[in-house]
């Protein structure tokens, strides 16, 4: 189904000294509501109606300690791409408006993290420039109701959405749920330390670049 969606993007500033953006999408495949701080503890209420990417999520959530609450109604009756999709649509988009002008950061990040037997990488730029590189060697059709393809389309949707480069990889592992799992661990461990603000760059160099500007 094709459709033109609606989004409404604020930014919910309280205290002025947490990052934060509330998103909300509605298509005639989807409705979601998704309130992000970046600056947070790592707790996460979310409600997809997929339990494994509801698991997923707060995962991320918990390993960045990003505060996220989102809730999700999708066309689960077709099948789980539109909602997982939406999901990370939304998600991206909130990372991009809680990170402003992205002055500052950190930018570059990578973390390892093990599951048992599974090992992933994970690799962050903050630098605009939407590009995923993603391998995680699922060979199950679906982890629970996620389309393992979908997890893949999911870490994609989520680069371009959130205007960031990610490369993930899972470099060993023989469970699915273990490899998908561990690489979810990786990237919530690099945004944790990407999004952070670097105390060593000097007033006169806080876009972190050599071109001066994210």
């Amino acid at each position: 189904m094709t459709t033109t969606p609606t989004s409404v993007l604020s930014s919910e500033r309280s205290n002025p000294a947490l990052r934060r953006a509330r998103i909300e999408r509605s298509t005639r495949e989807t409705s979601i509501t998704a309130d992000l701080v970046l600056d947070g503890s790592g707790r996460a209420s979310v409600k997809t109606g997929i339990g494994f990417l509801d698991h997923m999520l707060a995962t991320l959530a918990l390993f960045a300690r990003f505060d996220l609450d989102l809730i999700a109604q999708g066309d689960l009756h077709v099948d789980d791409h539109h909602t997982s999709e939406d999901c990370f649509i939304v998600l991206g988009q909130a990372i991009d408006k809680a990170l402003g002008d992205r002055a500052g950061l950190v930018r570059f990040a990578h973390a390892y993290a093990p599951l048992d037997e599974a090992l992933a990488r994970a690799v962050v730029d903050l630098a605009t420039r939407a590009t995923a590189s993603i391998d995680l060697g699922l060979t199950r059709p679906a982890i629970g109701q996620w389309a393992c393809e979908n997890i893949t389309h999911a870490l994609t949707t989520l680069a371009v959405s959130a205007r960031l480069t990610l490369h993930a990889d899972v470099l060993k592992g023989a469970n699915d749920h273990h490899r998908a799992e561990a690489a979810f661990k990786a990237l919530g461990l690099a945004l944790r330390d990407a999004v952070r603000r670097d105390p060593t760059l000097s007033p006169t160099d806080i876009s972190n670049s050599t071109k001066g500007v994210l």
